[in-house]
């Protein structure tokens, strides 16, 4: 009879081949490392919705794992897990539960418990969602409390592509540390989540949360190319600028976001490329309280 220890014994051993690759499954656990200096929470968070649009969609799954990390930005331990179901009062597109396996009985009748979701998100002082930019909006809509938690996210702040990966998708990040999961359930990315980020990034050895919450940290600017010239849109496009149709009170203009030491160069390029006079654009900074909410 074969035990798991002889067939890790067997991985390990291939593991040594170059011609080898191992992938293990995530099998959730509550113990990383032991704490060194203060320890703080953070929340992992995913949501499953009807759609795209959050204001129009509704939140169909809202997971979470709060847990511990230390000054070194190590993860330590899970404090708690949270998932729970929501019925959203109309038929969940088929696409949607093909993609999730999330259907109209599961959730028929099944509403999320926001006070459980006050008592899980209260002392945490961070708010991870691998697509921030997506989750952020929906889960503010779901409670106001969202809005007052900075937020960090694990897809557009962390240096994947510096670090010789190539997608931050995260079931390709998965495979790149050497782990995979089943389905697309929202606690199961969050679980697969929090491994990668109590992993070292590749080619360093910093715990990957701690190079997501550094970046988290540094303030950015939105800069807003406001009445900018119709014939100059491809090269904003082209330098990473997107269209505001002016909806929710922002300007109907291009923007980009731009880090804190990169802007005067991002102001002088707008005035001799783009205006091709001086130019003071309209600029906002943004910190990790704000950043990917619709406030902005």
């Amino acid at each position: 009879m074969t035990t798991s220890e002889d067939v890790e014994a067997l991985a390990l051993r291939l593991e040594r081949d170059p011609d080898y690759r191992i992938l293990r499954r995530v099998k959730p656990r509550n113990v990383f490392a032991t704490p060194i200096g203060e320890t703080k929470i953070g929340v992992l968070l995913d949501t499953e919705t009807t759609g795209l649009d959050w204001r129009e969609d509704k939140v169909l799954e809202l997971a979470m794992i709060a847990f511990e990390f230390d000054d070194r930005g190590q993860v330590c331990r899970v404090r708690k897990r949270f998932q729970a179901l929501n019925d959203p009062g109309r038929p969940i597109p088929a696409n949607v539960v093909e993609l999730t396996g999330i259907t109209d009985e599961m959730v028929r009748g099944e509403t999320i418990d926001l006070e459980a979701v006050a008592q899980t998100l209260g002392p945490a002082v961070v708010v991870i969602a691998h697509n921030a930019a997506f989750d952020r909006p929906f889960s503010e809509r779901l409670h106001p409390m969202f809005a007052t938690k900075a937020w960090a996210c694990s897809l557009a702040e962390v240096p994947w592509i510096e670090a010789g990966i190539g997608s931050a998708k995260l079931e390709y990040l998965a495979m790149c540390y050497g782990l995979f999961h089943d389905g697309h359930r929202g606690l199961a990315d969050c679980e697969v989540l929090l491994e990668i980020l109590a992993r070292p990034l590749p080619g360093s050895s910093e715990p990957t949360l701690k190079r997501l919450l550094d970046t988290a940290r540094r303030p950015t600017w939105r800069v807003w190319a406001v009445e900018s010239p119709f014939e100059m849109k491809d090269r904003l496009k082209a330098r990473g600028y997107r269209w505001s149709d002016g909806t929710d009170g922002k300007p109907k203009a291009w923007y980009r976001d731009i880090a804190d030491d990169r802007l005067d160069e991002e102001k002088q390029y707008l005035a001799t490329v783009i205006y091709s006079r001086p130019h003071v654009p309209r600029c906002v900074r943004v910190t990790s309280f704000d950043r990917f909410s619709e406030r902005v």
